[in-house]
């Protein structure tokens, strides 16, 4: 997820409407119930753009709201809306597919919803940034998903991947739930033009911070920090095991607990105690599995098509229309 963008989310604005459902506008409604047994499954000749349930967090209520006027939203707020038209397209593709697969899993359960403009529970979305750069971009992959052996795909993306993508799911986000083997390991192409603070940063943390941290996330003590070392990388270079004190955690569950956006990768060149702070430093912005953003731009920059992307970063894939 992008800091850069997060950081100038002005809050999603309210969708004018005259007809909510003849607009494709949101819709506010008492008690909804969700919408996710209405999710077409790829290859359903009778599928139709979908009606979701979304908890607007800004708003504090549940919204009806068409999915292709949702997805606008979900780019503008995830990737910057002046980017070239075939790197957004390429996010709606992935951000319409990791939708309708999260809806299927049971959406956001908190509010008995689809979806979430909350990020930490569902994907950033943000209506005001939408521009006529982003309407085209998702107009012209309306429907258009990704799916694997006929099931949709997790649609992981992030930042800028330090050079190199994660060579799986698990070295990247120690996702075990189910098997992604359409996720493999590729050169960036985005890193050389990627921010300054995303090639190579550096955070600090005092000890006591880090315990605290620690324990809040993952409900276990670490105990008194004297060492921090890292035990095992993955075949990316991704620190994928690691033991603070007395406790052994996964690389990225260490990055969750300290903040995603403060260490902003598991792509570690330091990891060390000194002087009562934990040091770590390294490059790349995110968990690194999927597609690159910052390498998504280039290669639209460089003439290449959003299937072109989404096949250069995702293997033995189809990409294909659900509904028209």
């Amino acid at each position: 997820m992008n800091a850069a963008m997060r950081k100038v989310l002005a809050g999603a604005v309210c969708l004018i409407f005259f007809s909510a459902l003849a607009l494709g506008c949101a819709e506010p409604f008492l008690s909804p119930p969700r919408e996710g047994d209405r999710i077409p499954e790829p290859g359903d000749k009778k599928a139709r753009e979908p009606v979701i349930t979304l908890y607007n967090k800004e708003k504090g209520r549940v919204e009806k709201i068409k999915m292709e006027k949702y997805i606008e939203g979900v780019v503008a707020a995830e990737m910057d809306p002046t980017w070239p038209i075939e790197a957004l397209a390429a996010q709606a593709i992935i951000a319409r597919t990791f939708t309708l697969k999260k809806i299927q899993e049971g959406g956001v359960e908190k509010y008995n919803t689809d979806a979430s403009t909350d990020e930490q529970e569902f994907q950033a979305y943000d209506a005001a940034r939408i521009n006529d750069n982003v309407k085209k971009a998702v107009a012209r992959t309306r429907g258009v998903v990704v799916t694997h052996r006929g099931k949709y795909i997790n649609g992981w993306f992030h930042a800028d991947a330090g050079g190199r993508t994660a060579a799986s799911a698990v070295e990247g986000l120690n996702y075990t739930k189910e098997k992604a083997p359409y996720i493999h390991s590729v050169k960036d192409p985005g890193f050389k033009e990627s921010p300054p603070e995303n090639r190579s940063w550096r955070a600090v943390f005092p000890l006591s911070e880090v315990r605290q941290k620690i324990q809040n996330s993952l409900g276990r003590d670490p105990g008194l920090i004297r060492e921090v070392k890292i035990l095992e990388r993955g075949p990316s270079g991704r620190v994928t095991k690691v033991k603070v004190g007395n406790l052994t955690i996964s690389g990225p569950s260490l990055r969750m607990a300290l903040g995603s956006e403060v260490m902003r990768s598991t792509l570690l060149s330091e990891l060390k105690v000194k002087g009562g702070r934990l040091i770590v430093a390294g490059k790349g912005f995110g968990h690194g599995v999927g597609m690159s953003q910052w390498g998504a731009k280039v290669m639209a920059e460089n003439g290449k098509s959003a299937e072109e992307i989404i096949n250069y970063f995702y293997k033995d894939v189809k990409i294909q229309k659900v509904w028209r």
